[in-house]
């Protein structure tokens, strides 16, 4: 076989794995993120100060937040149920230090602190958490599109052929997920009245990019004679495609319907499709086209797998947009947010309950039909990964209190109450707000140019797939590959972060 078909055949008729393990990958990156974050509170509480080199924060960030993330998905992947209790530990070693030095120090007691902590007050305007979910998908992604074409990244994580969870299956809805949260339908004010049809014009004008992107990388991989599975959205499709026509059915509808109900929007269409597969020729035309035999005659047959999962994504974009409704509710304590991370946990408790109906009553998870299992499965991680993200900058919060005057970045702030600014006689002010100067952080730089950042992962998967053997590559060899791939990306954003440029153009 050439060297293309041995690609192809590399990433192809999978079967991905277990529910377990990738809820046991999910939980690294807040692990991470909570690592990171002692740190810096342990290094402010032993040089009374924050780290201030950008050169030392970057290397920091990149060690901490994407190194662990290359191992557990290559060389460290069997004993990846190990790995975030190896982390959890270090964590609370972290932690115990921490809190045996203000001890030291005649700090208030524990008791006081926890009654401090839950009538503590928070940034109302700003949910770290979301930022960090769509960052952390974004680089979970990078990785995995270079990293899947070397031998060391287990082909369970990889796409599944038909039915399966690999992890990769999980990052296209994770990426659908995130797209929702930050939607105009969400981020517009309560208060302010606009045109039905105002949101629905604006993203006609915002998907052109991803349009451009589309047809670009579509002639690329055509010209050059790039490996691809054919199977994941067709002939000509691509995500591109997929993502700017998903934004633009879900404007379309949430200009029709009340954006407070896109989750009974979100079931009907899910539900309908899945009738559809179970009930007619649809399943057996995706899976085998038109004459039974795979072929892809024209342009609907060629293309099968991405028109028909359109469906499926617009109900994950619909429900992530009510998802990201009910996170933007105000709320500015942190007992509000712990019954918010309890709504999250039921919600997820719910989701999984309902897959495994799903998949009783009617088939396994298939992101290549982009089934009502597929939608109930992303959803249940999605907000799985939220709930870790919330909880994290929950303890981060906690350990500030024990540390005064200390602030990570990407992370609450706890504010002062007004009746408290008003007996200072201060204005609005932030306790421990991150200096943006002082304090760089490449979560907040990967968050400025998040197309870039994606944009480019896919330009230089491209260009080491083409300059290097990846399927026979030593370990070594890989890792010191993708390490490099990613220092390369994350340097860029980082730069362009430093130097407040961000590359938006529509």
């Amino acid at each position: 076989m050439s060297q293309k078909q041995l690609k192809e055949a590399f990433i192809s008729n999978l079967n991905g794995t277990s529910l377990l393990e990738i809820s046991a990958g999910l939980s690294l990156p807040p692990l991470c993120l909570l690592c990171r974050g002692l740190l810096l509170i342990l290094y402010y509480l032993h040089h009374g100060k924050h780290v201030s080199s950008r050169t030392y924060s970057l290397l920091l960030d990149f060690l901490v937040l994407v190194s662990p993330l290359v191992f557990s998905c290559t060389v460290l992947s069997p004993i990846i149920f190990f790995i975030p209790v190896i982390l959890a530990a270090f964590c609370a070693a972290i932690f115990s230090k921490i809190y045996r030095q203000t001890k030291r120090e005649a700090r208030a007691p524990l008791g006081q602190i926890v009654k401090e902590f839950q009538k503590a007050r928070l940034d109302p305007e700003c949910i770290p958490a979301i930022t960090v979910f769509r960052v952390y998908v974004n680089v979970l992604t990078s990785i995995s599109i270079l990293a899947v074409d070397f031998p060391q990244y287990p082909r369970r994580y990889a796409k599944a052929e038909t039915y399966g969870t690999g992890a990769m299956d999980l990052g296209v809805g994770a990426f659908i997920f995130g797209n929702a949260l930050v939607c105009p339908e969400v981020r517009q004010k309560p208060h302010r009245t606009q045109p039905r049809f105002c949101s629905l014009a604006r993203q006609v004008f915002s998907v052109w990019p991803l349009i451009a992107l589309g047809v670009g990388r579509l002639l690329s991989v055509k010209s050059v004679e790039y490996h691809e599975h054919t199977s994941e959205y067709g002939v000509h499709w691509n995500f591109f495609f997929t993502l700017a026509l998903v934004r633009l059915a879900a404007s379309l509808l949430l200009a029709i319907f009340p954006k407070h109900k896109a989750w009974l929007v979100a079931l009907a269409v899910a539900v309908l499709y899945q009738l559809l597969l179970s009930t007619t020729s649809l399943k057996m035309f995706i899976l085998h086209g038109s004459d039974g035999r795979g072929s892809r005659l024209g342009f609907l047959d060629a293309n099968r797998e991405g028109l028909f999962s359109l469906f499926g994504y617009l109900a994950i974009y619909l429900a992530s947009v009510q998802v990201g409704l009910w996170l933007l509710q105000r709320r500015s304590s942190v007992r509000g947010w712990l019954e918010a991370l309890g709504g999250l946990a039921l919600a997820v408790l719910a989701l999984w309950a309902l897959l495994q109906l799903c998949q009783a009553g009617t088939e396994p998870v298939s992101r290549r039909m982009a089934n009502l299992p597929f939608c109930t499965w992303v959803l249940a991680q999605c907000l799985l990964l939220l709930a870790f993200f919330v909880l994290t900058d929950l303890s981060l919060v906690f350990t500030k209190l024990l540390v005064k005057g200390c602030s990570v970045p990407c992370c609450w702030n706890v504010v002062q109450p007004p009746d408290c600014r008003k007996k200072q006689g201060m204005e609005a002010v932030s306790v421990g707000r991150p200096d943006k100067l002082s304090q760089p952080c490449l979560i907040s730089a990967i968050n400025k140019n998040q197309l870039l950042f994606f944009l480019l992962a896919n330009v230089m998967t491209g260009a080491v797939n083409i300059l290097i053997d990846t399927i026979h590559s030593k370990a070594a060899f890989t890792l010191c590959i993708l390490h490099v791939y990613m220092f390369f990306n994350c340097l860029i954003m980082y730069i362009l972060h430093a130097r407040n440029i961000v590359l938006k153009f529509w």
